[in-house]
């Protein structure tokens, strides 16, 4: 069975194909406060996790965040979450995100919570093109 639907979105943004993974242009800011990343979309990442050094940049005290534990398949780690402004290309709202406690934690994942639960994604890998908008527009 056929199934039509149609789908429209505000934004649309090439990676780079060659890179490992789909590394997205992040804008985390706090106040006049603001720093940018690269993070990667990661849709079985639980939450949207930053190394700690980028929530520093923005005045936070990490540890007085909410504690969240994570299990991975290469190890467990601990983190802090804090309500932000997270803007990836053009779309931006406030979310919680979660800042490694560890300073040696080296990613930046977009995951479900905090960010795929407010977009409309679209993805054309062959293309390396991605399509956004927020979810509620």
């Amino acid at each position: 069975m056929k199934l039509e639907h149609s789908l429209e979105f505000d934004e649309l943004y090439f990676y780079n194909t060659l890179k490992t993974g789909i590394a997205l242009p992040v804008l985390l800011k706090l106040g006049s406060l603001e720093t940018s990343v690269e993070a990667k979309l990661d849709t079985g990442a639980s939450h949207c996790i930053f190394q700690r050094i980028h929530g520093e940049y923005l005045g936070l005290e990490i540890e007085k965040g909410e504690l969240l534990s994570f299990e991975t398949v290469t190890g467990d780690f601990r983190a802090f979450g804090h309500e932000i402004s997270v803007k990836v290309l053009e779309t931006e709202f406030f979310s919680t995100v979660y800042f490694a406690e560890n300073e040696n934690f080296a990613k930046n994942v977009l995951g479900r919570n905090g960010w795929l639960d407010r977009v409309k994604l679209g993805l054309i890998d062959y293309e390396g093109k991605l399509l956004l908008s927020e979810y509620n527009k």
